[in-house]
């Protein structure tokens, strides 16, 4: 019923407008979308950014997308796929397609040498929450931190 392929250019306003739609929905939060479009393109153009896929229907429309950031681990010599920017069109949800859209990474991290699949979730997104831990996901015995750059 659903298809996911590996995003391309062609996808680019989609992934962008999913992006922002997913920061609303995600933390009720705005994003500037001219910035998220420079970030998606990148991504888009270059893999060593950012990987992109999306979900297509079976009348060829994208219904759902995320995107894969790799992080060295010199602890344990491989990367880490970090699962961001995860959204399903609101139509499409409940039936499975984070599942499908995980376990098609999960593979793609398996042949790519992947030592595992990391994300992070806003920890008042609860519906997230439930979803990932429904698909493997467990909470890891980190505390995500961060320091802003402007003004400093």
């Amino acid at each position: 019923m659903y298809r996911i392929r590996r995003a391309h250019s062609t996808d680019l306003e989609t992934l962008v407008a999913f992006t922002v739609e997913g920061a609303r929905d995600a933390v009720g939060e705005e994003r500037d979308v001219d910035a998220v479009r420079r970030g998606v393109h990148a991504g888009l153009e270059d893999p060593t950014v950012a990987t992109y896929w999306v979900v297509e229907s079976t009348d060829h429309q994208v219904v759902g997308s995320t995107s894969v950031v790799t992080e060295w681990s010199d602890w344990h010599g491989g990367y880490y796929w970090w699962v961001q920017s995860m959204f399903i069109v609101p139509e499409h949800r409940g039936g499975g397609l984070v599942d499908l859209l995980l376990d098609e990474l999960a593979d793609a991290a398996r042949a790519g040498g992947a030592l595992d699949l990391r994300l992070y979730v806003h920890n008042e997104n609860q519906r997230a929450l439930e979803a990932y831990r429904r698909c493997g996901f467990s909470e890891a015995p980190y505390v995500i931190m961060t320091r802003p750059l402007e003004g400093d």
